[in-house]
């Protein structure tokens, strides 16, 4: 089930999104950016659509997914 990030509490969002860019460990090219970057990154990614938030309720889990991922 797709979560509107709009209504997520935006300290809950930060939190999300934080945790997510951990443990994804996305590359970012030749250049390192900074936690604050990466955060922002994925809140414009969100904005756009391009990112949803997704709750599995079988595994009772948040993630944060591709648009583009999700019928593979």
């Amino acid at each position: 089930m797709i979560i509107p990030w709009q209504e997520i509490d935006p300290e809950t969002l930060t939190n999300l999104i934080e945790h997510f860019v951990l443990r994804e460990g996305t590359d970012y090219g030749e250049s390192e950016l900074s936690m604050e970057q990466k955060v922002q990154h994925v809140r414009q990614q969100l904005a756009s659509g391009d990112a949803v938030i997704v709750f599995s309720e079988l595994h009772e889990s948040v993630d944060i997914k591709l648009r583009r991922d999700l019928h593979s």
